[in-house]
């Protein structure tokens, strides 16, 4: 965590040294620029719990219903906006998170069975800001999809293999941008659905779908 927060705060850094060169062009090419603007926010991990029974008939718990949950846990999200019209509007998402898969029972009929990954997603979406403020604030909406890749850790990962999974998203938020500064704030209610992962693993394939629910507060920098 401390080194994904170091290199998003050298990130800002660099935007906020070029923020005054941007502002400053007058070309095609500056006013595209203009449009852009990077976010960062801190993201809540509340994942839900699904439960289904083991399918793959060569697993040793074939068939045993199992349950299966990811720890809730704080992480961070990195955008990149691009704002042509108020209604038309692209962004690519970067989220980081370290939490805990457990599964009960455990493929030897343990009570418990878990492991350590970290969830790195990757996605696209449509961005809608309505040019109406509400309460001084700038309301958004955006939707897409891209990936999230489970990577177990080292240490309580257990050995087995990193995994990606499909993911969708729908993120609803405000955001306020103060006069002449290219900063301001963001918070939004984001979900995320995606397969809960097994890590290529048969005695943990249930296929349900899961989803992690992640408030969000942030800022952002506008070229």
């Amino acid at each position: 965590m401390h080194s994904v927060s170091r290199a998003l705060l050298a990130t800002a850094t660099l935007l906020v040294s070029v923020t005054g060169l941007a502002a400053a062009q007058t070309t095609a090419m500056g006013r595209q620029i203009a449009r852009m603007d990077f976010g960062v926010s801190g993201a809540g991990q509340f994942n839900q719990t699904v439960s289904g029974p083991i399918v793959p008939p060569g697993a040793p718990n074939y068939n045993v219903v199992t349950t299966q949950y990811g720890s809730n846990t704080f992480g961070a999200l990195a955008s990149v906006r691009y704002i042509a019209k108020p209604y038309i509007g692209v962004e690519f998402n970067y989220g980081w998170a370290r939490y805990t898969e457990n599964y009960s029972p455990g493929p030897n009929g343990e009570s418990l069975f878990q492991v350590q990954t970290t969830a790195n997603e990757y996605s696209f979406g449509w961005v809608i800001t309505p040019p109406h403020l509400i309460f001084g604030m700038q309301p958004f909406v955006s939707a897409g999809a891209g990936a999230t890749e489970f990577k177990p850790t080292g240490g309580g990962g257990l050995g087995v293999p990193k995994q990606a999974r499909a993911t969708y998203y729908y993120n609803v938020g405000v955001q306020r941008e103060f006069a002449d500064s290219h900063f301001g704030l963001r918070a939004s209610f984001r979900q995320n659905f995606f397969l809960a992962p097994d890590f290529g693993q048969n005695y943990l394939t249930i296929l349900q779908h899961t989803s992690t629910i992640q408030p969000t507060a942030g800022f952002f920098l506008r070229f």
